[in-house]
């Protein structure tokens, strides 16, 4: 439903942006003597009509992109990052024209405005060079197959999973749910294993239990530990501690993790089905006893 929504948000800019050209075309060519009077309206509305066109330019490019890359594609699972590394390049160039439009409806000439500004240019590349590194190391990952967002990735010492592909960075959420900025220069310099590239048995079980302070956790802990340990479909390599992931105003929630002996998905829901019903039956057991 969001997909659909955003489609026909993107949809319907492209044509107000249409719409609006057109009427200030139609006004250049039906009203000259209007904006003859006016020097400085006449900057405005030319710059405006720039920044416009060449957006509409830009759209139709990224739309046509996307359809050609689909198209190639649609046979085979698609990764997203190409649909990215167009999205944030598009948006550097709307940037780029944006300024570019801004200088001349102050009627700066924007070649003797960047000629100018050569030597402190080197000095902001010279200043700026680890984001600049950091933009280009981006713009490799977005069009590549080997990172996407929602891989889990371990990038040295960081582990988790992407969550977003920016020009700087790469936003990693790690097993606590804390969400950790990576360089994206550091993708090339330590060594990067991706772990979606085969599925994973490791698995996290996520639940919530009401926040009150008659409830044993520790309990908790240990029957879950006990109905776990040794169990075959379980590797045995994980403490299996119950970790508390957030507190609420009645509610705290919880997760274990674990690793099985197999990527099956199946395996994973039918553990987790395991882990619910043990924690269910403490939660029944618990508030048996507070009616006695």
């Amino acid at each position: 439903m969001n997909d659909e929504n955003n489609k026909f948000q993107i949809s319907l800019q492209f044509i107000l942006k249409v719409v609006l050209l057109l009427l200030l075309y139609a006004s250049f060519w039906y009203a000259p003597d209007f904006y003859k009077d006016k020097p400085g309206l006449d900057k405005v509305t030319d710059a405006i009509a720039l920044f416009l066109a060449s957006s509409i330019i830009f759209s139709i490019g990224r739309y046509t992109l996307i359809a050609l890359y689909r198209r190639q594609h649609g046979d085979r699972n698609v990764r997203g990052n190409f649909v990215l590394g167009i999205g944030r390049l598009t948006a550097v160039l709307n940037t780029v024209m944006f300024f570019i439009a801004l200088m001349l409806s102050f009627g700066i000439d924007p070649r003797n405005f960047l000629t100018s500004l050569t030597f402190v240019a080197m000095a902001i590349a010279v200043t700026f060079r680890e984001y600049i590194t950091n933009m280009i190391s981006g713009l490799f990952i977005m069009f590549s197959d080997s990172l996407s967002v929602g891989d889990r990735v371990k990038i040295g010492e960081y582990k988790g999973r992407i969550m977003d592909i920016t020009f700087s960075s790469l936003i990693i959420q790690d097993e606590d749910e804390d969400l950790i900025t990576v360089p994206n220069n550091l993708v090339f310099t330590m060594p990067v294993v991706n772990l979606s590239a085969h599925p994973s048995s490791f698995f996290t079980v996520r639940f919530e239990l009401p926040l009150q302070g008659g409830m044993d956790v520790d309990l908790l802990e240990d029957r879950i530990k006990t109905m776990l340990r040794n169990h075959p479909n379980l590797t045995g390599e994980d403490t299996l501690d119950l970790k508390i992931m957030d507190i609420g105003k009645d509610f705290v929630k919880y997760k274990v993790d674990m690793h099985a002996t197999s990527n099956s998905s199946k395996l994973h829901r039918k553990l987790m089905n395991e882990i619910l019903h043990e924690v269910l039956r403490f939660k029944k057991e618990y508030e048996y006893k507070g009616q006695d």
